[in-house]
């Protein structure tokens, strides 16, 4: 088994500073990086005006997790990005909440079957933040850029 720094990042990404700061981590994931689970406790250093959850906090813990599971499961040879955000705000959050990120193994595979064909797409990815007792928090849609390298861009 060869070590792949990218994939290094991916499962430490709860050492990235503004992670550390917003008290953001990863509660889990699985062998084959599909699947993750991300928290975020209320504390002091992370409460907006009223208490609650900063909003930007929030965004924050779901942005690179749908690019994370894309970029791995393609390898090298694809190009991934965010190429776009939106959050919708539901209620406060006022404890400890998650957002989950998941893409399964046929999703993947006919992702990489259409880019393969046409080269480059947009995909659409959504996911909630959840409190304790379940209650939606916000809701996240991210647009995820994918293209096949040229071989320019592979050589690179």
């Amino acid at each position: 088994m060869t070590f792949s720094f990218k994939k290094f990042l991916i499962r430490n990404v709860g050492i990235y500073p503004p992670y550390l700061g917003a008290g953001i981590y990863v509660e889990r994931s699985n062998p084959e990086m599909t699947h993750f689970t991300v928290g975020m406790k209320l504390r002091w250093y992370n409460r907006n005006l009223f208490g609650t959850h900063f909003g930007g906090s929030l965004y924050a813990m779901c942005d690179p997790f749908f690019v994370f599971i894309v970029l791995n499961y393609l390898g090298e040879n694809y190009i991934v990005w965010d190429k776009g955000a939106k959050i919708r705000f539901v209620r406060p959050g006022k404890t400890h909440v998650k957002a989950e990120f998941h893409l399964t193994e046929e999703t993947l595979a006919a992702i990489k079957t259409e880019i393969d064909t046409v080269q480059k797409k947009t995909y659409h990815f959504k996911t909630t933040v959840t409190d304790l007792d379940g209650n939606i928090v916000a809701e996240v849609e991210k647009e995820v850029y994918v293209k096949k390298k040229n071989e320019n861009e592979r050589t690179q």
